[in-house]
């Protein structure tokens, strides 16, 4: 089965997101569609995932989607991006633990690109440069079709993570590849999509 790569310019509300990305499930679930490999920016939005709770909502003025992927309270905003997905474990490897790893393996090699040197941790999903947060996973299985995906900090706001305690940490362990090194940061998509393409294979 072929991994559709769509890359969109503009900023894609969450919702809409979400209802693009449950069709292309359900088209999975039926054999009626091809995998998918997403790339796109949300516009400032928060979410709740199934272990969220209403204690990391710091700032209550603030509007929370719920979700149904796996994790707590994240931030999506611009100049982060989003890399989804939606992949067919009945058509290979029903192990969603490698999934995670591939994830993760992606993420480390991209940020790599840029001379940024992170790890996953065992104990915290996500990936880390020292003791900061730069990248979050979340993912959701249902009749073996993997979705959801990861959220790159790339040289998005971090102030906007003083609202919610993200993913159940301190908002100041939170940082992003501008942060890091104060660089442009150039041909994201192309890389983004060139190591996922390449890990995905092993799964």
């Amino acid at each position: 089965m072929s991994i559709e790569v769509k890359i969109s310019k503009g900023r894609i509300s969450y919702n809409k997101a979400m209802k693009f990305l449950h069709k292309r499930v359900e088209d999975l679930k039926s054999n009626n569609g091809n995998e998918l490999l997403w790339i796109l920016e949300h516009p400032k939005t928060y979410t709740s995932g199934i272990r969220a709770n209403k204690k990391e909502i710091l700032d209550k003025k603030i509007k929370t989607i719920n979700t149904n992927r796996g994790g707590k309270v994240t931030l999506h905003n611009p100049g982060q991006k989003i890399v989804y997905l939606a992949l067919d474990l009945n058509n290979r490897k029903k192990d969603i633990r490698k999934l995670i790893r591939l994830i993760e393996k992606s993420i480390i090699e991209f940020l790599l690109i840029y001379k940024i040197r992170s790890r996953n941790d065992e104990s915290n999903i996500g990936i880390w440069v020292n003791k900061k947060k730069i990248a979050a996973i979340g993912l959701r299985v249902s009749r073996w079709i993997a979705f959801h995906g990861c959220s790159i900090n790339i040289d998005n706001n971090l102030n906007d993570y003083l609202k919610i305690s993200p993913c159940g940490l301190d908002n100041k362990m939170i940082t992003s590849i501008y942060k890091e090194k104060k660089i442009k940061i150039r041909n994201i998509e192309q890389n983004l999509i060139k190591i996922f393409l390449k890990n995905l294979k092993k799964i």
